[in-house]
């Protein structure tokens, strides 16, 4: 029991924001509460969609797509409704298996989304019969929530109670799809028996509407805020939750207090994080922290008309464009925190956000993205129509995207230099207790002709571990496996007061003291890590001062190309194409290399079979010194 209690209060990972919680409420201040009542559009008359019955409508929305959409659906009429057993949810606790519970969870929420997607496209009534399948099968379900995240329940393991429904993000997710399905198929399904209406009535009810206005246990909603930490979590799980609202909620005073606490609690998201707009979380989550922030405003502004819109602040439009910002080239991103090295972000949600703050640097950036795919967000239906609603608009796009010599995001404090022969360098102050936090203050990494050099390895697939007390056990997390020093044989551990300090960047060159990243162990009294890029080179250095020598300092990095070590004084990567000589002097250091094999399939799918550590260590102990390291294109 212990164990899931430490679960629960590590799961979200909180921390204390390193540069404190400001107080704009960016909504509430538009708009107060008895404004908002009269504002609000009611009867679902803000939905942007044409009815169930308007065949031209829903043709002239899906356009060529049409048939697609079918045929997915099709490929769900025979589909078997899996059953998520009791021992499924167990093997969170038993193993720390997520994706057992997970995996067919989520295969059921996607048929149901394929077959409301057919419906709409077809129109024809051949696919509700199994939509009600689907919807049964899920309103037959204890509870909407993943297993991972039922510890939040009284008892604090992983089997759902029915005495205490758990908003979660999955339970959003689905809660929104069955809204949708509701809306749209509420006549349909009613001339073959009122009853499933009800029953989704019922439940939409009692597992989303009711919970969020009564409980206000949940960490994401920010109501008890205590200088905790909020991230993507919040924007999700409002936005599901003011969707549910604005099509299953038809007494105005309910519905006025529902979206009032959903602005309330997205307030205090956006006054947790930093006003430069980075994602602490990497770019594989902006797509849900910015990404969902989008999401929840559109749907606010339609819900008011119009009226409650902060879409004019720079802080979310830098949110927006921190995705661009921080892509690479060729599939490869800055990568921080749990963040995977590929990816880019969501081309349609990317074209979108563009859309909605103005940035022709965000619609550009997702046309050059753009690869012709048809619109497909899972299980997240909203997401999906909206995409196909701008879809032309992508199409008909100039892709262009191009890096600035410097981007710097002064309180989160990331920092992306470049030269015009191909150098880009991402380095990191920060402080290690970030959401999905890595203990990492001070690191780098580098990319070459946009091929990933130095690198950040990233996480595995999520565990019970990953998310718990022994989350610093696992080797993606500690800083000796990122491109930092070992000092006086001592590692940066956990803790919101391990920080880089005396943070610096401009152009070519960042800097910052990462002694007060160290524990008192580590006896430096000073450590200057700085990292200058000049046409195709990279210089990496080290200036410190010790209060006594313990342990060999070591340097490490991380690299993933071909590693050749014939003549001393240079590390010679191959990556693809390219080639990159890493220089060091052979007199100060001896040379080790570690290999770490990649089981995990989320590490192996990015950097193949094996990443590599290059360990420097001192071989000489002094209370003062400089270390250099230089990365060059060959």
């Amino acid at each position: 029991m212990k164990t899931f209690v430490i679960a629960l209060s590590m799961m979200w990972l909180c921390a204390t924001n390193l540069f404190g919680y400001t107080e704009r409420n960016l909504l509430v201040n538009r708009m107060n509460k008895e404004k908002l009542s009269r504002t609000l559009v009611m009867d679902q008359k803000w939905v942007p969609y044409p009815d169930y019955t308007d065949r031209q409508g829903w043709n002239s929305f899906f356009g060529s797509l049409k048939e697609e959409y079918v045929r997915r659906g099709e490929a769900k009429l025979d589909y078997e409704w899996k059953n998520v057993r009791a021992t499924d949810y167990l093997a969170y606790e038993r193993s720390g298996n997520r994706k057992t519970m997970e995996d067919p969870f989520d295969s059921n929420n996607r048929a149901i989304a394929d077959l409301l997607l057919a419906e709409l496209a077809e129109g024809q009534g051949r696919f509700v019969d199994a939509l009600i399948d689907g919807v049964f099968h899920a309103c037959e379900m204890t509870s909407w929530a993943l297993s991972a995240h039922l510890i939040v329940q009284p008892s604090h393991r992983s089997l759902p109670t029915p005495e205490y429904p758990v908003i979660d993000l999955t339970s959003g997710d689905l809660s929104s799809l069955l809204a949708w399905t509701h809306y749209f198929l509420r006549s349909e399904m009613d001339k073959i028996n009122p009853e499933i209406s009800r029953r989704l009535r019922h439940e939409l009810r009692t597992r989303t509407l009711t919970p969020y206005v009564e409980n206000d246990a949940f960490w994401w909603m920010g109501r008890n805020y205590n200088g905790g930490m909020l991230n993507n979590w919040t924007p999700w799980c409002n936005m599901n939750v003011l969707l549910t609202f604005m099509l299953m909620e038809d007494d105005r005073d309910r519905y006025t207090h529902g979206v009032w606490l959903t602005m309330e609690s997205v307030d205090k998201f956006l006054n947790y994080i930093q006003e430069d707009g980075a994602c602490e979380e990497g770019p594989s989550y902006w797509g849900h922290a910015a990404g969902k922030l989008l999401d929840y405003l559109e749907l606010l502004s339609l819900a008011t008309g119009g009226q409650v819109t902060i879409f004019d602040t720079p802080m979310v439009r830098h949110m927006g464009e921190y995705i661009s910002r921080s892509y690479v080239g060729n599939g490869w991103v800055v990568n921080f925190a749990d963040a995977s090295a590929r990816g880019g972000g969501d081309d349609y949600l990317a074209y979108r956000y563009g859309k909605a703050v103005d940035s022709d640097e965000l619609k550009s950036f997702a046309a050059l993205m753009h690869q012709g795919k048809t619109p497909n967000s899972g299980r997240d239906v909203t997401r999906t129509l909206a995409s196909i609603a701008i879809m032309q608009e992508l199409k008909g796009t100039e892709a262009k995207h191009s890096h600035r010599p410097l981007t710097w995001y002064p309180e989160t404090e990331f920092c992306y230099l470049t030269t015009d022969r191909g150098v880009f360098l991402a380095a990191k102050g920060g402080y290690n207790d970030e959401s999905h936090n890595h203990n990492d203050a001070g690191t780098c990494s580098v990319w070459l002709d946009e091929s990933p050099v130095l690198i950040d390895a990233g996480v595995g697939t999520y565990t019970r571990q990953t998310f718990s007390s022994e989350r610093y056990q696992i080797w993606t997390m500690q800083s000796d496996w990122h491109n930092l020093p070992l000092v006086n044989g001592v590692s940066q551990p956990h803790g919101k007061q391990y920080k880089a300090t005396e943070v610096k960047a401009a152009r070519g060159h960042f800097s910052a003291n990462i002694a007060t990243a160290y524990p008192d162990a580590a006896e430096v009294k000073r450590w200057i890590r700085s990292y200058t890029v000049k046409g195709t080179t990279t210089r990496i250095q080290d200036a410190f001062e010790l209060k006594k020598t313990v342990a060999p300092n070591v340097v490490n990095f991380m690299t993933w190309g071909k590693v050749e070590t014939d003549r001393p004084g240079t590390v010679h990567i191959t990556v693809g194409d390219v080639k990159a000589a890493l220089e060091y002097d052979a007199r100060r250091f001896e040379l080790h290399i570690d290999t770490q094999p990649l089981a995990d399939p989320r590490l192996a799918n990015v950097w193949g079979k094996e990443i590599y550590r290059l360990s420097f260590r001192a071989k000489e102990q002094t209370l003062k010194g400089n270390y250099s390291f230089t990365l060059k294109r060959l």
